[in-house]
C-alpha cells in the first residue's frame, strides 16, 4: 500500500503510537493522548501442553514472584527487543483492544519506537508482531528520535541535540540534527541490570532473597548516582533468609546502593563520552551550549543529572515526564504525515 493511501485511510482510523519498552508499554491514541501506561508483563497459565494468557500489564506485574507452579508471570521484552514473539503479540493485542475499547474490527496504523541498535531481524519481528496483533500498517521510528521530539528539541533544525534515553533494558545516547540521527550508541547496562545487581548483592552479603519489585523499589527510593553526605537515607528490606528459610528484614543505606549500581552508571557515562568524541565539531559546539537531555525511567534516579554534569561539564536537563517522553514524541509524529515521512525507518 502506498504512503498516500496510508494517509487517506489513516484519517478514518484510531491510529496508535506505541512505546514498546522492556519495563513498560505506553500507547498514545491519535486525538486522545496517552491511553495506556502499564508494565510490559504477561501472566500465563499452563497445563504442560496449552498456554492461556491470564493477565496483562499491572495485574500481571502484581503476580511476579507470587504465582503457583502452573502460572508464569514474565516479561516478553528483553534489552529493548522482543524475546518471546507469541507472548509479545498477545500483550500487544490486549493493549490495542483496550485502547480501542474492545472494538475488534478496528485495524489501525501503528507507529512503534525501537532502539537504534537492533538488527533487521529484530525490526522485522516488531513489524510482524504488531501486524499479527491487529495493525493495518506499521511504521518504525528510532526511540532516540521519538524522545527528542517528545522533549521539544529542535530536531528539524541544523543544530546538534543530544538525547540520553535510559529505560529498563537499554541506555541509548544519540546526537540528532536535521531530522536524522547523526551518531548513536547504546548499552544494555540500564534499569533492570541495576535491579539484578541489587538482588545479587543482597543475596551475597546478607543471605537474603528478594524479588524484582523489591529491588526496583530500593533503587528508586534511596538509590542515587552522586554522593550526598547530607542525605544518608536507609530503607528496610524484607525477603527470605537463605539459611533458615524464614522471612527476614534488613536495613540498607543509600551509599551502599550507590556502590552497587555504580558500574551501570559509569557504563552510561562512558557511552555519553564516546558519543561526544564521535560528534562532528560544529554539532559538539551546539551541545556544549545546549547541553544534554535525559529521559526514560532511570532519568528519575536521584542525582543522576548532577553526576553527569560533574563528569562532563555540560548542562543536564531531565524531561518533564521521562517515562512518557518517547510515546509523546511518537504521538506527535502520528499527528503529522509530513513528519512521519522524514523520521520513519525505511
Amino acid at each position: 500500500m502506498s504512503f498516500i493511501s496510508n494517509v487517506i485511510l489513516g484519517a478514518f482510523s484510531n491510529d496508535l503510537a506505541i512505546d514498546l519498552g522492556t519495563a513498560n508499554t505506553l500507547v498514545f491514541e491519535k486525538g486522545k493522548g496517552i491511553v495506556i501506561s502499564e508494565p510490559s508483563v504477561v501472566a500465563i497459565q499452563t497445563d504442560g501442553v496449552n498456554n492461556r494468557v491470564l493477565a496483562v500489564g499491572l495485574e500481571a506485574k502484581n503476580m511476579l514472584g507470587r504465582t503457583p507452579g502452573n502460572i508464569i508471570a514474565m516479561r516478553p521484552m528483553r534489552d529493548g527487543v522482543i524475546a518471546d514473539y507469541e507472548v509479545t503479540e498477545a500483550m500487544l493485542r490486549h493493549f490495542i483492544l483496550k485502547a480501542h475499547k474492545r472494538r475488534k474490527l478496528v485495524r489501525c496504523r501503528i507507529i512503534v519506537a525501537i532502539p537504534s541498535g537492533i538488527t533487521p531481524v529484530e525490526k522485522r519481528a516488531v513489524i510482524e508482531t504488531a501486524e499479527s496483533a491487529g495493525a493495518r500498517d506499521v511504521f518504525l521510528i528510532e526511540e532516540a528520535m521519538a524522545a527528542a521530539i517528545g522533549a521539544g528539541l529542535p530536531v528539524f533544525e541544523p543544530v546538534g541535540n543530544m538525547i540520553v534515553d535510559i529505560g529498563g533494558g537499554t541506555a541509548e545516547v544519540a546526537v540528532i540534527s536535521l531530522a536524522s540521527v547523526v551518531y548513536s550508541q547504546s548499552v544494555r547496562e540500564a534499569g533492570y541490570k541495576m535491579d539484578f545487581e541489587i538482588m545479587r548483592h543482597i543475596k551475597k552479603h546478607y543471605n537474603l532473597a528478594i524479588g524484582e519489585g523489591t529491588a526496583e523499589n530500593i533503587k528508586m527510593t534511596i538509590g542515587n548516582a552522586y554522593p550526598d553526605p547530607e542525605n544518608l537515607e536507609t530503607i528496610e528490606v524484607k525477603g527470605r533468609d537463605l539459611i533458615w528459610g524464614i522471612p527476614k528484614t534488613i536495613t540498607i543505606g543509600a551509599e551502599e546502593v550507590r556502590e552497587i549500581i555504580s558500574e551501570q552508571i559509569n557504563a552510561i557515562l562512558n557511552i555519553i563520552k564516546a558519543t561526544l568524541e564521535q560528534t562532528p565539531p560544529e554539532l559538539a559546539g551546539d551541545i556544549v551550549e545546549r547541553g544534554i537531555v535525559l529521559t526514560g525511567g532511570v532519568a528519575l534516579l536521584k542525582n543522576l543529572d548532577k553526576f553527569l554534569h560533574q563528569e562532563t561539564g555540560l548542562p543536564i536537563t531531565v524531561t518533564k515526564d521521562p517515562l512518557s517522553t518517547v510515546v509523546l514524541g511518537s504521538g506527535e509524529v502520528l499527528g503529522s504525515d509530513e513528519i512521519l515521512k522524514q523520521v520513519m525507518i525505511t
